[in-house]
């Protein structure tokens, strides 16, 4: 056992999903850290982005996250001058064992970035998907196995009580045999224009939306996605002078371990109305031999209308605050704050000597499972690009 009480943490990027950078919110994976300190302790939390100005723009949201949970968390930030694309591996060689890294970048950085904490022996948790292609989720695969750290990815509806809903349902054999599955996913227009503007070309709807619910349908039904349709449609984005796609419609085709096929189909876009009643639209659909399941998972009940904000349908379950600001009682819930929970008591469990099976966990999506959702992306891309109708899934 270590002894060392604290735990080191590196968190590589400065975006929405890590801060709230863009919106009135916090994000989720400072939230996620905060809480988990309530009850454990960090020793130092390393930031880390590419330049001053993004750092700074952090710095405020967590002075605001601090007086909102009425705690500090000693934080080192890079880098401190100047531009720098490597910033994050000056955090790495100051960071102490126990320690773990959290990747919340661009898509088209995950491999470097992760495969350089890697080789450093530092176990990582990175965002959706984990690579664009399968040889570079290979190539992770294989550094993992080298230095014997924990690798794993950030599949947060896996946690989510009505993906997890379905599952029970599917495996009790109550639905029967699936038929197909319908996954509608969309978001506001913000993100393409304005939180991704620097890369959005660099990546497409399908590969920002698509993986999650690839991952669902391989956690409900552990089917292999064998082949894809595409078609894709530009306009809107195409004429503000970016070259990706407004929205992108996929037929995949699975296969069961007993040989049994079923098609899910994919409908996913990113130029929603800012002012739509929530970021994110989804809903998932399962048709089979005795039954259906169908979960709207953005209208969950809740709808709330005020002259400040509009109207809001809120989702509860995902992350978000509860209890008075500055009190013991404030905090953050749902299943985004659990998946990164998940992650860092892994890591602590660890490093304390315990011996882990994280293929056994159904909630736990490891390096070598993340390879599926990737195959779907790289197929997706290929087809799009190709303009192929029907193009095969390998892994």
């Amino acid at each position: 056992m270590q002894s060392k009480a604290g735990l080191d943490i590196l968190v590589v990027g400065t975006g929405m999903y890590v801060c709230g950078r863009g919106t009135d919110g916090f994000g989720t994976v400072l939230p996620a850290i905060y809480e988990w300190n309530k009850a454990n302790e960090i020793d130092t939390l390393h930031i880390a982005g590419t330049n001053p100005n993004s750092i700074e723009v952090l710095k405020h949201k967590q002075s605001d996250i601090e007086a909102a949970f009425g705690t500090q968390i000693d934080t080192d930030y890079y880098p401190t001058e100047g531009v720098d694309d490597q910033a994050y591996l000056q955090a790495a060689e100051r960071m102490d064992d126990p320690c773990c890294a959290m990747v919340v970048v661009p898509d088209h950085l995950h491999h470097e970035i992760t495969a350089n904490l890697i080789k450093r022996s530092i176990p990582s948790l990175v965002v959706k998907p984990l690579a664009p292609t399968v040889a570079e989720v290979d190539d992770l695969v294989r550094l993992q196995n080298e230095h014997d750290v924990i690798g794993a990815v950030e599949f947060h509806k896996r946690f989510d009580r009505s993906n997890r809903m379905l599952r029970d349902a599917y495996t009790s054999g109550e639905l029967g045999d699936p038929l197909y599955f319908l996954v509608q996913y969309s978001q506001r227009k913000l993100i393409p224009e304005e939180q991704f503007r620097t890369w959005v070309e660099r990546t497409n709807i399908f590969q920002y939306l698509g993986p999650h619910y690839v991952d669902i349908i391989r956690f409900v039904t552990g089917a292999k996605p064998v082949f894809v349709s595409v078609d894709g449609q530009q306009g809107y984005l195409a004429a503000r002078g970016y070259d990706t796609y407004d929205a992108i419609e996929a037929m995949v085709q699975w296969e069961g371990a007993d040989g049994h096929a079923f098609q899910s189909c994919f409908v996913v876009n990113w130029i929603d109305p800012n002012d739509s009643s929530a970021m994110s639209d989804q809903r998932i659909t399962y048709v089979g031999t005795k039954g259906r399941f169908e979960a709207d998972q953005k209208r969950r009940g809740i709808q709330q209308i005020s002259d400040s904000t509009g109207i809001m349908e809120p989702n509860p379950d995902f992350c978000r605050a509860y209890g008075t600001l500055g009190t013991p009682s404030y905090g953050y819930e749902g299943y985004g704050i659990d998946s990164f929970h998940r992650y860092i008591d892994d890591v602590r469990r660890d490093f304390e000597g315990e011996t882990l099976n994280l293929g056994a966990s159904d909630r736990v999506v490891t390096f070598e499972e993340a390879k599926v959702s990737t195959a779907v992306v790289e197929a997706v891309n290929k087809a799009l690009r190709n303009k192929l109708e029907k193009t095969p899934v390998e892994y």
